[in-house]
């Protein structure tokens, strides 16, 4: 099947044909014609099989039929709720490179900025809007958004909702959405909570599964290092060194493990840069433009942070952290296997992080592919050496602090020590600790 087949409007088709497209994928090959039928739809896929066209390219259609462009007053017809800020950006730009002959408007607003511009640009008339939970409830409560006129609503990565604890604001959302509606409810993984969420918001609706197995195998190249936790600054420094001119994307499970990557990478004269929930929206914005032009080869992410990253041609992924939750894992390697993209993702697992891979390898129904040894690996002596090291030693620390004592007291008393008669000599004293605590 072509776009050219699902009997798309020709200003869409003209846009869909410019930016390269021209097979859908099996998401939008499965989704568009159900949503061309305005049936409510719930997709089961992750980020990186094309989902964006999938809800975005139907919901074009229907608004460039139907609207008048002329109209003097827009209102807002569409609305996509999306958890992070910069995913919500990023379904802005496709959004718009999709509509760009139709004349249709669209705009973003995400908390973390001020909201003058973001008030002014829904004042000027909207068709479109691509928002945050949070910033929508604002801007709701002051009266500067109305869902009176709204047609289509799109709930997108619904389960990341819920792992940030937007679950509230998304409830109140949906019961201030009108009765009347066309609903598209996309998630990764349907945990109990979300199934019930979605039948909170769909109506007679057509589900859509993308399995998470079929969107890794097929197109990443995988490979693991099973590599010590201290040795893992030492690795990246050197699969980066390798490969000095890839951009490559790295995964952080933590803020503060995202921030030490940068500084130890820094040490090796990589430059890089961090994006997590505690960096500015500017600082944000900027890592990643700089990451999307070319400017800056080395990024490190959280997972929230990573959801609206979409870079043409990423070379590398790598997982300095093993996931916790099997999912994530599909969902970062997915950065690099765009749509009809192939790419690589490398994994480093420490000793501790053995459990999570074989979870992995259960979900995604394959062995990840063990990479060869390296100068880094991973050695179970290492820390038995460690705590070893650690370990008190009562012979040679008694030995050490009956010393010390002794010379201590020939300073106090010499006459009491040059008898050899000091209460100290061949015992521990009292509060005296080892030399190796």
């Amino acid at each position: 099947m072509t776009f050219k087949e699902l009997g798309l409007a020709e200003p869409i088709l003209k846009a869909v044909e410019a930016e390269g497209y021209t097979h859908p994928t099996p998401i939008q090959q499965q989704a568009i014609p159900i949503l061309l039928n305005k049936k409510d739809l719930l997709g089961v896929a992750q980020t990186g099989t094309g989902k964006t066209a999938a809800f975005g390219i139907p919901i074009l259609h229907h608004l460039y039929e139907s609207i008048s462009l002329n109209q003097k007053s827009r209102k807002v017809k569409a609305l996509i709720v999306t958890p992070t800020r910069e995913l919500a950006i990023q379904i802005g730009e496709s959004m718009t490179a999709y509509g760009k002959y139709t004349g249709l408007r669209n705009t973003v607003i995400f908390g973390g900025v001020k909201q003058g511009k973001q008030v002014n640009a829904l004042k000027s008339g909207m068709d479109i809007l691509i928002a945050t939970p949070g910033r929508l409830l604002d801007l709701m409560s002051q009266g500067y958004i109305s869902f009176r006129d709204l047609e289509f609503v799109v709930l997108d990565e619904a389960d990341q909702m819920l792992d940030m604890g937007f679950i509230h604001d998304v409830k109140k959302i949906i019961a201030k959405l009108p009765a009347k509606r066309q609903s598209l409810f996309f998630s990764a993984t349907m945990p109990q909570a979300i199934v019930q969420l979605s039948k909170s918001m769909l109506g007679d609706f057509e589900r859509v599964t993308i399995k998470p197995e079929q969107a890794t195998a097929e197109k990443v190249e995988q490979g693991v290092y099973f590599v010590s936790k201290q040795n893992k600054p030492k690795l990246l420094v050197h699969l980066l060194n390798e490969r000095p001119k890839d951009s490559v994307l790295v995964f952080s499970r933590t803020k503060h493990g995202a921030n030490k990557i940068v500084k130890k990478l820094a040490q090796a004269g990589i430059k890089s840069a961090a994006i997590h929930g505690n960096k500015s929206q500017t600082a944000r914005q900027k890592a990643l433009g700089d990451f999307k032009d070319g400017k800056l080869r080395v990024l490190i992410a959280t997972d929230i942070a990573a959801r609206g990253i979409d870079v043409d041609e990423l070379s590398l992924v790598v997982n300095y952290d093993l996931p916790n939750v099997s999912e994530t894992y599909v969902h970062r390697i997915g950065r690099t296997g765009r749509a009809n993209a192939s790419g690589i993702a490398l994994s480093f697992c420490d000793k501790d992080e053995r459990p999570y891979l074989r979870d992995i390898e259960k979900l995604i129904k394959q062995s990840v592919p063990r990479m060869p040894e390296h100068q880094f690996v991973s050695d179970d002596s290492e820390s038995n050496v460690a705590e070893t090291q650690n370990r008190p030693k009562p012979n040679n620390s008694s030995n050490s602090n009956r010393n010390k004592n002794r010379n201590r007291n020939k300073n106090r008393n010499k006459n009491r020590n040059s008898s050899g008669t000091s209460k100290f000599r061949g015992s521990k004293p009292k509060g005296s600790r080892s030399s190796n605590s």
